[in-house]
């Protein structure tokens, strides 16, 4: 019965994936979540249409919306990874290297920068659109209990790091949102820090890690291949 049930879900999010423009929903999301306007403006699909694609993503399991931790009237819709399994989707990406930005430059986009370390010769660094004083001591305690590290000193400023060919990944809504207009891409992950616990630093980093999973599979190095800021790349 449990294989009759799979088999029958595996149909539905193949039935689903069967229209072109849910295909390529699927695909702008595999390297990052959107808002639908967002979708809508980057696929040239009417909103009314994607709206109708959410819909049909959303009834099959395939996609969820989550509100944003920043402007709480916007919802922004991720992939389920569990439902997608190993289905090749998504598209590449060219980039010398990689900048992870959170708000703080605190927690998530320096976990982010030690996983991808592990996972990608492509270069990775981190920064914030508010950088704190320090990174938070809950990051660096959940990056030991994970085998990570953190090399960047010191939180710093997205405009002390980023160039213009780096791949830009907003690890929080705040970030994605104050960033503005621009070309990068946006994982929705929750923060942390106000519940200050283990717990919810590990979900941050089992979050994280399948995001990196999925996009360092599609990230290959351009042709420049050095910003001079290479201390969070994991050379061990």
């Amino acid at each position: 019965m449990n294989i009759e049930v799979s088999l029958a879900q595996r149909a539905r999010v193949h039935a689903a994936l069967g229209d072109p423009g849910r295909l390529a929903i699927v695909d702008a999301l595999v390297s990052g979540d959107a808002a639908p306007s967002e979708l809508a403006g980057r696929l040239g699909i009417g909103s009314n249409l994607v709206a109708h694609h959410l819909k049909v993503l959303e009834q099959t399991g395939v996609v969820r919306r989550v509100r944003s931790e920043g402007d709480r009237r916007r919802t922004y819709v991720t992939l389920v990874p569990e439902t997608l399994g190993s289905l090749p989707i998504g598209s590449e990406h060219r980039a010398p290297r990689v900048v992870f930005v959170c708000a703080q430059n605190s927690a998530r986009s320096q976990l982010a920068a030690a996983l991808w370390g592990v996972r990608s010769p492509v270069p990775a660094t981190s920064a914030g659109t508010r950088p704190a004083s320090r990174i938070h001591p809950g990051a660096e305690a959940a990056a030991t209990r994970h085998g990570l590290k953190i090399r960047s000193r010191r939180p710093r400023h997205v405009s002390e790091v980023a160039h213009d060919d780096d791949l830009i990944v907003a690890v929080c809504d705040q970030a994605h949102e104050e960033l503005g207009d621009g070309r990068r891409l946006h994982w929705s992950i929750p923060d942390p820090a106000p519940a200050g616990t283990d717990d919810a630093f590990d979900q941050a980093v089992d979050r994280l890690s399948t995001r990196v999973a999925q996009l360092a599979g599609t990230v290959r190095p351009s042709l420049t291949t050095d910003n001079g800021d290479t201390d969070d790349r994991d050379t061990s």
